[in-house]
């Protein structure tokens, strides 16, 4: 067997674990306009992405799932998330990362992405109980933004458009640390280190190279590797392209080159 039929038999093997026979990546019907498409998929995406060490099974997804929802991917999204649901995501935690991806690519890819999940959580019997906490005061969304911010971003939450003598950007930077830090951070469904996973792939796929730099060095704040935040964004490579991902690395290189191997 050659290494490449190995790698090929390795994204079969955690394509059969992952993902059931009509939600598999590799769709053997496109062989007839496309020829060995499956097979690549299988070496490619599953054999060697999906396979890389660096970033567990369970975060590759949350990548997964951020990365199709930001590009609005549905019948790919469609396809991952009962995957997700195999691999121990909550219902939730599914609905929480749509709902980032919508604050980074526009709200209205969540009522898309959002449709989808609710199909497959009906299939499953599946409902989401509403657990969230009273509204806060408008004081009180700000002081928690502000929170965020500093624990993510720390000196540099204050620079570039965030900063706060701007008054521009702060006409519209004020309701993403109300609205964004304050609320969807701190959101049940996800830990602080899962949402800048999140981040990061959401960035990387919607080629926000200033973002993902941000993010990607904020990351290491919040318990990542510089290892897992490489991984996070090579994640994205296959289902919003390798350009994109290829960008993001190129940008996060400084902050995550002490740890390449």
């Amino acid at each position: 067997m050659t290494d490449r039929e190995e790698t090929r038999e390795r994204g079969r093997t955690l394509q059969a674990r992952l993902f059931h026979p009509d939600e598999q990546f590799s769709a053997n019907f496109l062989d007839s306009v496309v020829p060995g498409f499956s097979a690549l998929s299988e070496e490619l995406v599953l054999g060697q992405i999906w396979s890389r060490a660096g970033l567990l099974a369970r975060d590759r997804m949350i990548c997964t799932l951020a990365a199709l929802g930001a590009i609005e991917r549905l019948p790919q999204l469609r396809r991952c998330i009962p995957a997700a649901l195999d691999l121990g995501l909550s219902p939730r935690s599914i609905g929480e990362i749509l709902l980032q991806s919508g604050l980074y690519g526009g709200f209205a890819l969540t009522e898309n992405t959002a449709a989808v999940a609710r199909e497959v959580f009906a299939e499953r019997g599946i409902r989401v109980e509403d657990d969230l906490d009273p509204a806060a005061t408008s004081d009180e969304l700000r002081r928690r933004g502000q929170e965020v911010l500093r624990r993510l971003h720390g000196a540099r939450g204050q620079e570039g458009y965030a900063a706060p003598d701007n008054p521009v950007t702060g006409a519209l930077y004020g309701l993403a640390i109300e609205y964004g830090y304050g609320v969807l951070w701190h959101r049940p469904g996800l830990e602080i280190r899962e949402r800048a996973l999140v981040a990061v792939a959401a960035f990387t796929a919607l080629r926000l190279v200033d973002q993902v730099r941000k993010f990607g060095e904020s990351a290491l704040n919040v318990g990542l590797s510089r290892i897992e935040v490489r991984e996070a964004v090579i994640q994205t490579a296959p289902y919003s392209g390798f350009p994109p991902a290829l960008n993001a690395l190129a940008a996060l290189s400084p902050a995550l080159a002490e740890d390449t191997p």
